[in-house]
């Protein structure tokens, strides 16, 4: 019995990033992925982030064209990594997607951006054969090979430094 709550417990205190919705809608130049998680670091990890360690997210996006014939053929792929970051002296959170910064006065402001990517192109029109089923996949999940050595060993042994993160998958027809 005290197993088992103590197992719930540290089950609890895990962080999780949830895929709500994804969409590929046509653009300009082809298709543009929108999609939208839900993120809960945990306790752990807010704590950390708000101690001054970066925590670095990859978004990936990845479609395949299926083939009852053989294996799914590789058509588009995107990755995308942003880093969250706390600025002790300016007392602000910080995004940052390469060489674009964006500050906020809280870790939520910060997440709720994180959690939503609109129009990002994905796919040219030229690799869609119209009518084709497709299989889309995208995930959002915190890469623990960013961390500094020392947390990197405790993200592997210790729940409470790792985010569960799921895949999206659907099915798309251009």
């Amino acid at each position: 019995m005290l197993v088992g709550s103590l197992l719930a417990a540290s089950l609890a205190l895990a962080g999780s990033i949830e895929p709500k919705t994804a969409v590929l809608a046509p653009d300009e130049r082809g298709h543009a992925l929108t999609v939208e998680f839900s993120i809960d670091l945990g306790p752990r990890l807010e704590d950390a982030v708000g101690r001054g360690v970066p925590l670095n997210f990859r978004l990936e996006f990845t479609l395949a064209r299926k083939r009852w014939y053989w294996a799914d053929e590789h058509v588009a792929g995107h990755v995308i990594d942003f880093r969250l970051s706390y600025h002790a002296l300016t007392r602000q959170y910080r995004l940052s997607l390469g060489g674009l910064h964006r500050s906020f006065d809280t870790l939520a402001e910060a997440l709720q951006v994180l959690e939503r990517t609109a129009r990002l192109h994905v796919v040219d029109r030229a690799q869609l054969i119209p009518g084709e089923n497709y299989a889309a996949a995208a995930r959002l999940s915190l890469d623990h090979t960013q961390l500094p050595k020392p947390l990197q060993l405790d993200a592997l042994a210790d729940r409470e430094w790792r985010v569960e993160a799921r895949t999206l998958r659907w099915n798309f027809v251009p």
